[in-house]
Protein backbone atom coordinates (compact mmCIF):
# COMPACT_ATOMS: atom_id res chain seq x y z
CA UNK A 1 0.00 0.00 0.00
CA UNK A 2 1.29 3.44 -0.86
CA UNK A 3 2.16 5.64 1.46
CA UNK A 4 -0.08 8.99 1.38
CA UNK A 5 1.86 10.99 3.49
CA UNK A 6 4.96 10.86 1.63
CA UNK A 7 6.66 12.86 -1.42
CA UNK A 8 5.04 10.48 -5.04
CA UNK A 9 7.77 8.85 -7.04
CA UNK A 10 5.08 9.10 -10.21
CA UNK A 11 3.66 12.16 -11.59
CA UNK A 12 0.00 10.94 -13.32
CA UNK A 13 -1.08 14.27 -14.19
CA UNK A 14 -5.06 12.96 -14.76
CA UNK A 15 -5.03 12.41 -11.40
CA UNK A 16 -6.76 14.58 -7.98
CA UNK A 17 -6.11 11.48 -6.06
CA UNK A 18 -4.22 12.27 -2.49
CA UNK A 19 -3.13 16.02 -1.25
CA UNK A 20 0.22 15.38 -3.18
CA UNK A 21 -2.10 15.90 -6.76
CA UNK A 22 -4.80 18.19 -5.41
CA UNK A 23 -1.55 20.59 -4.68
CA UNK A 24 -0.02 20.02 -8.09
CA UNK A 25 -3.29 20.80 -9.98
CA UNK A 26 -3.93 23.74 -7.58
CA UNK A 27 -0.81 24.93 -7.79
CA UNK A 28 0.19 25.41 -11.47
CA UNK A 29 -3.54 26.56 -12.25
CA UNK A 30 -2.48 29.35 -9.69
CA UNK A 31 0.63 30.26 -11.31
CA UNK A 32 -1.34 30.13 -14.37
CA UNK A 33 -3.96 32.76 -13.15
CA UNK A 34 -1.09 34.65 -11.57
CA UNK A 35 0.27 35.67 -15.40
CA UNK A 36 -2.95 37.58 -16.53
CA UNK A 37 -2.00 39.67 -13.70
CA UNK A 38 1.32 39.82 -14.12
CA UNK A 39 1.04 40.73 -18.00
CA UNK A 40 -2.44 41.31 -18.76
CA UNK A 41 -1.22 44.56 -19.60
CA UNK A 42 1.11 43.53 -21.67
CA UNK A 43 -0.36 43.12 -25.35
CA UNK A 44 -2.57 46.00 -24.52
CA UNK A 45 0.09 48.50 -24.34
CA UNK A 46 0.01 49.45 -28.04
CA UNK A 47 -3.32 50.70 -26.68
CA UNK A 48 -2.06 52.39 -23.44
CA UNK A 49 1.18 53.73 -25.34
CA UNK A 50 -1.95 56.02 -27.55
CA UNK A 51 -3.51 56.33 -24.28
CA UNK A 52 -1.22 58.32 -21.93
CA UNK A 53 0.95 59.06 -24.69
CA UNK A 54 4.36 57.22 -24.06
CA UNK A 55 7.83 57.28 -25.42
CA UNK A 56 9.95 54.37 -26.45
CA UNK A 57 12.12 55.62 -22.71
CA UNK A 58 9.29 55.18 -20.80
CA UNK A 59 7.46 52.21 -21.99
CA UNK A 60 11.45 50.53 -21.57
CA UNK A 61 11.05 51.70 -18.04
CA UNK A 62 7.48 50.04 -17.26
CA UNK A 63 8.91 46.92 -19.13
CA UNK A 64 12.00 47.16 -16.25
CA UNK A 65 9.67 47.80 -13.84
CA UNK A 66 7.32 45.02 -14.16
CA UNK A 67 9.82 42.79 -13.50
CA UNK A 68 12.32 44.37 -11.10
CA UNK A 69 9.57 44.61 -8.05
CA UNK A 70 9.44 40.36 -8.14
CA UNK A 71 13.76 40.33 -7.75
CA UNK A 72 13.19 41.20 -4.32
CA UNK A 73 9.87 39.72 -3.63
CA UNK A 74 11.42 36.13 -5.05
CA UNK A 75 14.19 36.48 -2.52
CA UNK A 76 11.32 37.29 0.51
CA UNK A 77 9.21 34.65 -0.62
CA UNK A 78 11.74 31.93 -0.76
CA UNK A 79 12.63 32.20 2.96
CA UNK A 80 8.79 32.54 3.98
CA UNK A 81 7.85 29.10 2.11
CA UNK A 82 10.69 27.66 4.58
CA UNK A 83 9.29 29.47 7.48
CA UNK A 84 5.86 30.03 6.97
CA UNK A 85 4.75 27.56 4.12
CA UNK A 86 3.65 27.75 0.81
CA UNK A 87 -0.04 27.53 1.33
CA UNK A 88 -0.17 30.14 3.22
CA UNK A 89 2.41 32.39 1.65
CA UNK A 90 0.40 32.12 -1.81
CA UNK A 91 -2.74 33.25 -0.25
CA UNK A 92 -0.89 35.84 1.22
CA UNK A 93 0.46 36.68 -2.43
CA UNK A 94 -2.75 36.62 -4.26
CA UNK A 95 -4.52 38.64 -2.18
CA UNK A 96 -1.84 41.71 -1.63
CA UNK A 97 -0.99 41.25 -5.77
CA UNK A 98 -4.72 41.72 -6.58
CA UNK A 99 -4.88 45.09 -5.04
CA UNK A 100 -2.68 47.42 -7.71
CA UNK A 101 -3.99 44.67 -10.33
CA UNK A 102 -7.57 45.81 -9.94
CA UNK A 103 -6.24 48.93 -9.52
CA UNK A 104 -4.27 50.08 -12.11
CA UNK A 105 -7.12 51.09 -14.52
CA UNK A 106 -6.45 54.12 -11.70
CA UNK A 107 -3.74 55.33 -13.52
CA UNK A 108 -3.67 58.48 -15.62
CA UNK A 109 -0.06 59.52 -16.37
CA UNK A 110 2.44 57.87 -16.88
CA UNK A 111 4.16 58.31 -13.21
CA UNK A 112 0.66 56.65 -11.66
CA UNK A 113 1.28 53.79 -14.71
CA UNK A 114 4.37 53.13 -13.80
CA UNK A 115 4.27 52.61 -10.28
CA UNK A 116 1.17 50.69 -10.68
CA UNK A 117 3.18 48.30 -12.83
CA UNK A 118 6.08 48.08 -10.22
CA UNK A 119 3.88 46.78 -7.54
CA UNK A 120 1.90 44.18 -10.21
CA UNK A 121 5.31 42.88 -10.63
CA UNK A 122 5.43 41.17 -7.00
CA UNK A 123 3.07 38.83 -8.80
CA UNK A 124 6.01 37.52 -10.16
CA UNK A 125 7.37 35.85 -6.95
CA UNK A 126 4.62 33.05 -7.24
CA UNK A 127 7.20 31.00 -9.45
CA UNK A 128 9.03 30.29 -6.28
CA UNK A 129 6.12 29.24 -4.60
CA UNK A 130 5.35 26.68 -7.11
CA UNK A 131 8.54 25.32 -7.59
CA UNK A 132 8.78 24.89 -4.00
CA UNK A 133 5.49 23.58 -3.33
CA UNK A 134 6.06 20.67 -6.38
CA UNK A 135 9.78 19.89 -5.02
CA UNK A 136 8.26 18.96 -1.88
CA UNK A 137 5.39 16.58 -2.98
CA UNK A 138 7.49 15.21 -5.48
CA UNK A 139 10.58 12.50 -5.15
CA UNK A 140 13.90 13.40 -6.27
CA UNK A 141 13.54 10.72 -9.19
CA UNK A 142 10.28 12.63 -10.96
CA UNK A 143 11.14 16.09 -9.17
CA UNK A 144 12.70 17.22 -12.35
CA UNK A 145 9.30 16.35 -14.27
CA UNK A 146 6.96 17.47 -12.04
CA UNK A 147 8.75 21.07 -11.71
CA UNK A 148 9.16 21.34 -15.74
CA UNK A 149 5.34 20.38 -15.85
CA UNK A 150 3.66 22.61 -13.21
CA UNK A 151 5.78 25.99 -14.17
CA UNK A 152 5.03 24.66 -17.98
CA UNK A 153 1.69 25.49 -17.32
CA UNK A 154 1.37 27.92 -15.06
CA UNK A 155 4.18 29.64 -17.72
CA UNK A 156 1.16 28.83 -20.70
CA UNK A 157 -0.55 31.98 -18.81
CA UNK A 158 1.72 34.19 -20.32
CA UNK A 159 0.46 33.29 -23.67
CA UNK A 160 -3.18 32.81 -23.17
CA UNK A 161 -2.96 36.19 -21.71
CA UNK A 162 -1.55 37.63 -24.61
CA UNK A 163 -4.69 36.37 -26.68
CA UNK A 164 -7.38 36.35 -24.35
CA UNK A 165 -6.58 39.95 -22.74
CA UNK A 166 -7.13 41.57 -26.09
CA UNK A 167 -10.10 39.67 -26.79
CA UNK A 168 -11.46 40.98 -23.21
CA UNK A 169 -10.12 44.11 -24.29
CA UNK A 170 -12.32 44.70 -27.74
CA UNK A 171 -15.67 42.84 -25.71
CA UNK A 172 -15.68 45.80 -23.33
CA UNK A 173 -15.42 48.25 -26.56
CA UNK A 174 -17.88 46.43 -27.98
CA UNK A 175 -20.24 47.69 -25.37
CA UNK A 176 -19.90 50.64 -26.46
CA UNK A 177 -16.59 51.97 -24.35
CA UNK A 178 -13.86 53.62 -25.50
CA UNK A 179 -10.19 52.28 -25.98
CA UNK A 180 -9.03 54.17 -22.96
CA UNK A 181 -12.17 53.07 -20.81
CA UNK A 182 -11.68 49.16 -22.32
CA UNK A 183 -8.13 48.39 -21.15
CA UNK A 184 -8.87 50.07 -17.59
CA UNK A 185 -11.67 47.60 -17.11
CA UNK A 186 -10.60 44.48 -18.49
CA UNK A 187 -7.61 44.38 -15.41
CA UNK A 188 -10.70 44.12 -12.99
CA UNK A 189 -11.23 40.43 -14.77
CA UNK A 190 -7.60 38.95 -13.94
CA UNK A 191 -8.23 40.26 -10.42
CA UNK A 192 -10.99 38.54 -9.54
CA UNK A 193 -9.55 35.50 -11.08
CA UNK A 194 -6.35 35.81 -8.41
CA UNK A 195 -9.28 36.23 -5.83
CA UNK A 196 -10.85 33.08 -6.68
CA UNK A 197 -7.35 30.85 -6.60
CA UNK A 198 -6.80 32.08 -3.33
CA UNK A 199 -9.49 30.57 -1.70
CA UNK A 200 -8.77 27.56 -3.33
CA UNK A 201 -4.98 27.31 -2.83
CA UNK A 202 -6.30 28.01 0.75
CA UNK A 203 -9.21 25.20 0.95
CA UNK A 204 -7.24 22.85 -0.92
CA UNK A 205 -3.04 22.23 -0.39
CA UNK A 206 -1.27 21.75 2.49
CA UNK A 207 2.33 22.59 2.77
CA UNK A 208 3.83 19.20 2.66
CA UNK A 209 2.54 15.42 2.15
CA UNK A 210 2.02 15.27 5.89
CA UNK A 211 0.23 18.24 6.75
CA UNK A 212 0.78 22.10 7.16
CA UNK A 213 3.79 23.39 9.16
CA UNK A 214 1.89 24.64 11.80
CA UNK A 215 -0.05 20.95 12.22
CA UNK A 216 4.29 19.05 12.42
CA UNK A 217 6.40 20.63 15.05
CA UNK A 218 9.11 18.69 13.52
CA UNK A 219 8.64 20.36 9.92
CA UNK A 220 8.41 23.89 11.83
CA UNK A 221 12.06 23.28 13.30
CA UNK A 222 13.40 21.80 10.51
CA UNK A 223 12.46 24.25 8.39
CA UNK A 224 13.27 27.47 10.26
CA UNK A 225 17.21 26.22 9.78
CA UNK A 226 18.29 28.68 7.20
CA UNK A 227 21.77 28.05 6.35
CA UNK A 228 22.76 31.39 4.38
CA UNK A 229 26.80 29.69 3.76
CA UNK A 230 24.91 28.08 0.65
CA UNK A 231 25.81 31.42 -0.59
CA UNK A 232 29.02 30.72 -0.89
CA UNK A 233 28.21 28.19 -3.46
CA UNK A 234 28.90 29.19 -7.03
CA UNK A 235 26.45 26.45 -8.39
CA UNK A 236 23.46 28.59 -6.72
CA UNK A 237 24.94 31.59 -9.13
CA UNK A 238 25.33 29.82 -12.43
CA UNK A 239 22.10 28.37 -12.32
CA UNK A 240 20.69 32.28 -11.30
CA UNK A 241 22.72 33.14 -14.45
CA UNK A 242 21.31 30.56 -16.28
CA UNK A 243 17.74 31.54 -15.35
CA UNK A 244 18.50 34.75 -15.75
CA UNK A 245 18.53 34.47 -20.29
CA UNK A 246 16.01 31.97 -20.16
CA UNK A 247 13.32 32.47 -17.76
CA UNK A 248 14.88 36.24 -17.99
CA UNK A 249 13.88 36.48 -22.08
CA UNK A 250 10.74 34.59 -21.65
CA UNK A 251 9.28 37.71 -19.42
CA UNK A 252 11.42 40.48 -21.39
CA UNK A 253 9.53 38.64 -24.55
CA UNK A 254 6.12 38.56 -22.86
CA UNK A 255 6.67 42.26 -22.45
CA UNK A 256 7.90 43.70 -25.68
CA UNK A 257 6.47 40.62 -27.98
CA UNK A 258 2.96 42.54 -29.75
CA UNK A 259 4.59 46.02 -29.19
CA UNK A 260 7.54 44.61 -31.46
CA UNK A 261 5.22 42.99 -34.03
CA UNK A 262 2.28 46.14 -34.32
CA UNK A 263 5.67 47.75 -34.97
CA UNK A 264 8.24 46.17 -37.38
CA UNK A 265 5.02 44.12 -38.80
CA UNK A 266 2.54 46.24 -38.60
CA UNK A 267 0.09 43.81 -37.09
CA UNK A 268 -3.50 44.86 -35.31
CA UNK A 269 -3.51 44.25 -31.82
CA UNK A 270 -5.51 41.39 -31.74
CA UNK A 271 -3.13 40.10 -34.29
CA UNK A 272 -0.06 40.53 -32.14
CA UNK A 273 -1.32 39.33 -29.37
CA UNK A 274 -2.29 35.94 -30.89
CA UNK A 275 1.55 34.99 -32.32
CA UNK A 276 2.84 36.72 -28.69
CA UNK A 277 0.63 34.15 -27.41
CA UNK A 278 2.34 31.05 -29.57
CA UNK A 279 5.12 32.39 -28.05
CA UNK A 280 3.98 31.60 -24.85
CA UNK A 281 1.73 28.81 -25.81
CA UNK A 282 4.72 26.62 -26.12
CA UNK A 283 5.15 26.16 -22.33
CA UNK A 284 1.91 23.30 -22.59
CA UNK A 285 4.90 21.12 -23.38
CA UNK A 286 8.59 22.67 -24.12
CA UNK A 287 9.44 23.56 -20.40
CA UNK A 288 7.79 19.72 -19.57
CA UNK A 289 10.26 18.71 -21.82
CA UNK A 290 13.58 20.20 -20.30
CA UNK A 291 12.66 18.82 -16.89
CA UNK A 292 11.51 15.08 -18.12
CA UNK A 293 15.03 14.67 -21.09
CA UNK A 294 16.54 16.33 -17.53
CA UNK A 295 15.27 13.33 -15.48
CA UNK A 296 16.09 11.16 -17.66
CA UNK A 297 19.80 11.61 -18.28
CA UNK A 298 19.82 12.36 -14.80
CA UNK A 299 19.73 8.40 -14.45
CA UNK A 300 21.93 7.78 -16.29
CA UNK A 301 24.39 10.85 -16.34
CA UNK A 302 24.49 12.43 -13.00
CA UNK A 303 24.23 16.31 -12.64
CA UNK A 304 26.94 16.67 -14.92
CA UNK A 305 24.62 15.35 -17.33
CA UNK A 306 21.80 17.68 -16.64
CA UNK A 307 24.64 20.66 -16.99
CA UNK A 308 25.23 19.64 -20.32
CA UNK A 309 22.12 19.48 -21.33
CA UNK A 310 21.49 23.11 -19.97
CA UNK A 311 24.39 24.52 -21.77
CA UNK A 312 22.97 22.22 -24.91
CA UNK A 313 19.52 24.37 -24.37
CA UNK A 314 20.91 27.82 -23.79
CA UNK A 315 23.35 27.52 -26.49
CA UNK A 316 20.61 26.82 -29.06
CA UNK A 317 18.24 29.32 -27.25
CA UNK A 318 20.54 32.44 -28.33
CA UNK A 319 21.41 31.14 -31.75
CA UNK A 320 17.47 30.96 -32.27
CA UNK A 321 16.92 34.27 -31.13
CA UNK A 322 19.67 35.92 -33.12
CA UNK A 323 17.95 34.42 -36.18
CA UNK A 324 14.50 36.09 -35.10
CA UNK A 325 16.55 39.11 -34.74
CA UNK A 326 17.85 38.89 -38.50
CA UNK A 327 14.67 37.40 -39.78
CA UNK A 328 13.59 39.46 -43.01
CA UNK A 329 10.05 38.20 -43.02
CA UNK A 330 7.22 38.01 -41.23
CA UNK A 331 7.23 34.40 -41.54
CA UNK A 332 10.80 33.74 -40.96
CA UNK A 333 10.42 35.99 -37.73
CA UNK A 334 7.70 33.41 -36.37
CA UNK A 335 9.37 30.14 -37.47
CA UNK A 336 12.67 31.36 -35.71
CA UNK A 337 10.31 32.37 -32.81
CA UNK A 338 9.21 28.74 -32.22
CA UNK A 339 12.30 28.21 -32.61
CA UNK A 340 14.10 29.55 -30.10
CA UNK A 341 10.93 29.52 -27.61
CA UNK A 342 10.88 25.67 -27.28
CA UNK A 343 14.98 25.25 -26.28
CA UNK A 344 14.12 28.89 -24.13
CA UNK A 345 11.66 26.90 -22.11
CA UNK A 346 13.39 23.83 -22.43
CA UNK A 347 16.19 25.92 -20.44
CA UNK A 348 13.83 26.66 -18.61
CA UNK A 349 12.62 22.98 -16.81
CA UNK A 350 16.49 21.75 -17.02
CA UNK A 351 17.27 24.68 -15.09
CA UNK A 352 14.80 23.61 -12.18
CA UNK A 353 15.43 19.99 -12.43
CA UNK A 354 19.31 20.82 -11.03
CA UNK A 355 18.06 23.64 -8.26
CA UNK A 356 16.17 21.58 -6.06
CA UNK A 357 19.41 19.41 -5.38
CA UNK A 358 21.71 21.97 -4.23
CA UNK A 359 20.56 22.17 -1.03
CA UNK A 360 17.71 20.30 -0.28
CA UNK A 361 17.27 21.54 3.63
CA UNK A 362 16.87 24.89 2.14
CA UNK A 363 14.99 24.40 -1.37
CA UNK A 364 13.21 27.55 -1.10
CA UNK A 365 15.87 30.18 -0.11
CA UNK A 366 18.23 28.22 -3.03
CA UNK A 367 14.56 28.22 -5.51
CA UNK A 368 14.29 31.92 -4.86
CA UNK A 369 17.62 32.83 -6.03
CA UNK A 370 17.37 31.06 -9.04
CA UNK A 371 13.72 32.52 -9.57
CA UNK A 372 15.24 36.11 -8.70
CA UNK A 373 18.16 35.90 -11.06
CA UNK A 374 15.82 35.08 -13.99
CA UNK A 375 13.93 38.75 -13.03
CA UNK A 376 17.34 40.37 -12.65
CA UNK A 377 17.93 39.00 -16.35
CA UNK A 378 14.38 40.27 -17.29
CA UNK A 379 14.94 44.13 -15.49
CA UNK A 380 18.61 43.82 -17.44
CA UNK A 381 17.51 43.43 -20.79
CA UNK A 382 14.79 45.90 -20.34
CA UNK A 383 17.38 48.71 -20.85
CA UNK A 384 17.89 47.37 -23.82
CA UNK A 385 14.56 48.00 -24.85
CA UNK A 386 14.23 51.22 -23.41
CA UNK A 387 17.73 52.83 -25.13
CA UNK A 388 16.52 55.06 -27.92
CA UNK A 389 20.06 54.38 -29.90
CA UNK A 390 19.20 50.97 -29.98
CA UNK A 391 16.40 49.31 -32.36
CA UNK A 392 14.33 46.14 -30.57
CA UNK A 393 15.82 44.04 -33.61
CA UNK A 394 19.37 45.03 -32.22
CA UNK A 395 18.41 44.72 -28.72
CA UNK A 396 17.18 41.01 -29.62
CA UNK A 397 20.83 40.34 -31.24
CA UNK A 398 22.97 41.33 -28.05
CA UNK A 399 20.86 39.30 -26.02
CA UNK A 400 21.21 36.42 -28.21
CA UNK A 401 25.07 36.39 -27.79
CA UNK A 402 24.69 36.76 -24.06
CA UNK A 403 22.99 33.80 -23.58
CA UNK A 404 25.20 31.81 -25.76
CA UNK A 405 28.25 33.34 -23.29
CA UNK A 406 26.15 31.81 -20.12
CA UNK A 407 25.72 28.61 -22.13
CA UNK A 408 29.60 28.12 -21.86
CA UNK A 409 29.91 29.54 -18.60
CA UNK A 410 26.93 26.23 -17.26
CA UNK A 411 28.90 23.61 -19.52
CA UNK A 412 32.14 24.57 -17.44
CA UNK A 413 30.31 24.42 -13.97
CA UNK A 414 30.67 21.29 -11.97
CA UNK A 415 27.21 20.83 -11.09
CA UNK A 416 27.88 16.86 -9.85
CA UNK A 417 29.00 18.43 -6.18
CA UNK A 418 25.19 18.48 -6.08
CA UNK A 419 25.00 14.18 -5.36
CA UNK A 420 27.95 14.05 -2.95
CA UNK A 421 25.89 17.28 -1.17
CA UNK A 422 22.58 14.98 -1.28
CA UNK A 423 24.60 12.17 -0.29
CA UNK A 424 26.37 13.48 2.47
CA UNK A 425 22.76 14.86 4.39
CA UNK A 426 20.91 11.37 3.79
CA UNK A 427 23.60 10.17 5.87
CA UNK A 428 23.54 12.68 8.68
CA UNK A 429 19.65 12.31 9.08
CA UNK A 430 19.87 8.64 9.11
CA UNK A 431 22.95 8.67 12.01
Amino acid sequence: MAVTNQPLTKLNIFSLKGIQMKTFHVTWLTFFVCFFGWFGLAPLMPTIKEDLHLDKSQIGNIVIASVSGTILARLLIGKLCDTWGPRKTYTALLLLGAIPVMGVGLAHSYTSFLLFRLAISIIGASFVITQFHTSVMFASNIKGTANAVAGGWGNLGGGITNMVMPLIFAAIVGFGYTKAEAWRYAMIVPGIMMLVVAFLYYRYTKDTPAGNYDEIQRAVKQKTKTDYSILKDWRIWALAMAYAVCFGMEITFDNVAALHFVQEYKLSQSNAGFWAGVFGFMNIFARALGGIFADRIGKSYGMRGKGILLATVLLLEGAGLIMFAQAGSFGMAIFSMITFALFLKMANGTTYAITPFVNEKNVGLVSGIVGAGGNVGGMLFGFLFKSKSITYIQAFSYIGIIIIAVSLIILVTRFAKAEKAVEAEMSLEAA
